[in-house]
């Protein structure tokens, strides 16, 4: 049986990266694959992009009231899906994450769902909270935070400032806004203390 898998990390982790990788490996053995993405993230519009800057066309854009089920059936009448890829998708409903797992189970299609596990106050994203209980396997992907130690929590500055209240959901280069990974000391010391940012 195919399985759903999560895979996180902090902003900056290379979960972009890690998909684009994924999708080439599946391609470059002829083996067709799905890639989804929240149409509430903006960044790179229509495409993938990683900080690495390379990108690719999103298959399958998904709102918030969309149902994957409908979005993907004639994708999998025709039984040539090999993989199906998800970016941001802590950005996805809890019904559509309930929906990726019983893709993964019904039709032994696997599954890779990438994205954030908290937000810039570390609360959990309620799709992420609905992948850590229902994936059948997590993998942290990591990356370190300004003082050298592995980065758990993000950061949001609007306009140079750390900030610790604003909507869940605010996509990075709009209006000002930057997000930065930390570990828990640090960003305990410049989000929830707001000490200056003299470190950058």
């Amino acid at each position: 049986m195919a399985k759903l898998y999560f895979r996180y990390g902090a902003m900056n982790s290379g979960k972009s990266t890690a998909l684009l990788q994924a999708a080439h490996n599946y391609e470059e053995r002829g083996m067709k694959v799905l890639v989804l993405k929240p149409d509430i993230d903006t960044k790179g519009a229509n495409s993938i992009v990683s900080r690495l800057d390379v990108s690719r066309p999103v298959d399958i854009s998904v709102g918030p009231n969309d149902s994957l089920n409908t979005l993907l059936t004639d994708q999998l009448k025709q039984q040539t899906v090999k993989c199906v890829l998800v970016d941001e998708a802590q950005f996805l409903t809890v019904p559509q994450i309930d929906e990726l797992f019983w893709l993964a189970v019904d039709h032994d299609i696997p599954v890779l769902a990438y994205g954030l596990r908290t937000d810039f106050t570390g609360t959990g994203f309620p799709a992420s909270l609905r992948l850590l209980a229902l994936a059948h396997e997590l993998q942290e992907l990591k990356t370190i935070c300004r003082c050298g130690r592995k980065a758990v929590m993000n950061g949001r500055k609007i306009n140079g400032k750390f900030v610790l209240q604003g909507d869940q959901v605010a996509i990075e280069d709009n209006q000002g806004i930057e997000y930065e990974a930390f570990c828990a000391a640090d960003w305990k010391r410049f989000v929830m203390r707001s000490e200056p940012d003299t470190a950058k």
